[in-house]
């Protein structure tokens, strides 16, 4: 065996779905994934995990208690393996130098200090959580400026390039795996004893070797060039509703080019989660400590052009309920930034939720996977609100769609949950206040027939009109 034992300290997004896929495809290595939370490991040894993700239950069921553990014990779990994954949270800093741009490295610093307290062994040591460029140098400093004599160090990067929602499926059929590692014999023997861990189910083809730094900037190269296609589409989807164009219709030409492709041509309110944001930001910071304006200008543009279209999304919602929405019943459909996840993390629906409380809007909120409580920590965060207990007043959360539209002036969909697309929308119309607005925030709604039901209907990218919806529906029923 190359490798007997493994530990990941960070029991979230990334260390649980990783850890859980690597003791499915690993079955002869023992896998303790650590985390601080004793009410996080709690719920990842209990039948409701800490997050939701297809598949993830079943691969956990599979494993947990045969060579998966989930432990808090965190001194056994690094004295213990021969390799640790660092999966750590690695927010923007709040405040001081770099603040809300520069990513905040406490707890990745935190994890250096305690495998090199800790540990007693030669250890591996791979970034597994998002990190600038030169971050494997910090965890190197601190380790080797405490090591224990006898004991070694190799710092690997091996950045995971998971979407949520389809992580499991990411991690089962990887288009690729990158690993970095130093240019040294010790280095090379680490990147190969990881690359034989995921060899076990990735075909050797897919693994990627590379230095330290060019891994770690790739993840962030990766994401941000993904943002930039959904900035990009939406800048777009402004000019279509200008000019009376179809962004679908234009994404559909422009992605049949082979040179550009179909993904992420999708214009909506704006890109969200854990990780699109917060590496741009990253990338922009990087680029100004490098003395390269021009390159942090151009990255920075992509941010703000997200900013601009959830603004412009939601100033459409308030100029049609004729530029007054105090005291006006809103639906908000969907909360997380993305479907098949619970994740609210940098969503837009915060956005759109936000102006619309701050306009004095009742809100009435439906999403099939977000906690109730994770709504209210949202919107009422002292970074949203100064006022939390007037927009705690003022949100009701539902635990179906229906529930929540009912009596309301205007549904906001938010979120592209495939249950949308199936509700009984001749019914909902009944019920609502008249005239009844939807405003389709991820294009998934069929249109023309809501049109044709009596709704108002808005979307990104796209004019619509009673008469427009009225010729489509004829022409679609000549022979």
């Amino acid at each position: 065996m190359v490798i007997e034992k493994i530990c990941c300290l960070g029991a979230g997004y990334v260390g649980g779905p990783t850890c859980s896929v690597i003791a499915l495809k690993c079955p002869d290595i023992r896998v303790t994934v650590c985390d601080m939370s004793v009410e996080r490991i709690n719920q990842w040894n209990s039948e409701k995990l800490p997050i939701y993700e297809p598949g993830l239950d079943e691969v956990v069921q599979k494993c947990r208690g045969k060579n998966l553990f989930f432990s808090t014990d965190i001194a056994k779990g690094i004295r213990e393996a021969d390799l640790i994954f660092i999966s750590v949270n690695t927010p923007t800093k709040l405040y001081g130098n770099g603040k809300g741009r520069a990513a905040d490295l406490k707890y990745i610093e935190g994890a250096a200090r305690m495998i090199a307290e800790l540990a007693t062994s030669n250890k591996i040591v791979v970034e597994k959580s998002t990190v600038p460029v030169k971050a494997a140098e910090i965890i190197m400093k601190i380790l080797r400026a405490n090591t224990k004599p006898g004991v070694e160090y190799q710092i690997l990067s091996n950045p995971e390039f998971l979407a949520e929602g389809s992580a499991i499926v990411d991690l089962l059929e990887a288009d690729r795996v990158l690993i970095g590692g130093e240019d040294t014999a010790e280095g090379h023997e680490a990147v190969k004893k990881l690359c034989w861990v995921y060899e076990h189910w990735i075909d050797t083809k897919n693994i990627l070797t590379t230095n330290t730094w060019s891994s770690e900037l790739s993840k962030l190269a990766a994401n941000a060039f993904l943002a930039q296609r959904i900035s990009s589409i939406n800048s777009l989807s402004a000019v279509c509703e200008a000019t009376g164009a179809d962004v679908s219709e234009v994404a559909r030409a422009v992605g049949k080019d082979s040179r550009i492709g179909p993904k992420f041509l999708e214009a909506s309110i704006g890109f969200g989660g854990s990780c699109f944001q917060k590496d741009i930001l990253n990338l922009i910071y990087l680029c100004e400590c490098l003395n390269l304006p021009e390159v942090a200008a151009y990255w920075q543009q992509v941010i703000d052009l997200n900013d601009y279209q959830k603004t412009r999304f939601t100033r459409k919602v308030i100029e049609s309920l004729f530029n007054t929405i105090t005291d006006k019943k809103i639906a908000i459909l969907g909360f997380s930034f993305k479907k098949n996840t619970g994740d609210t993390r940098e969503s837009p629906a915060i956005h759109v939720a936000k102006t619309l409380l701050e306009e004095g809007a009742k809100l009435h909120i439906y999403d099939p996977k977000v906690e109730h409580d994770q709504i209210f920590f949202e919107l009422t965060h002292p970074s949203i609100t100064s006022e939390p207990e007037l927009f705690r007043k003022n949100i009701q959360i539902h635990n179906t769609a229906y529930s929540a539209i009912a009596g309301t002036h205007a549904i906001v969909l938010c979120t592209e949950w495939d249950e949308f697309k199936e509700l009984d929308y001749k019914k909902i119309y009944d019920v609502m206040m008249k005239p009844a607005y939807i405003f389709d925030g991820r294009k998934i709604l069929d249109h023309d027939s809501l049109v044709n039901m009596g709704f108002h209907v808005q979307t990104i990218g796209k004019r619509l009109s009673r008469t427009n919806s009225l010729r489509a529906q004829g022409s679609q029923a000549q022979p």
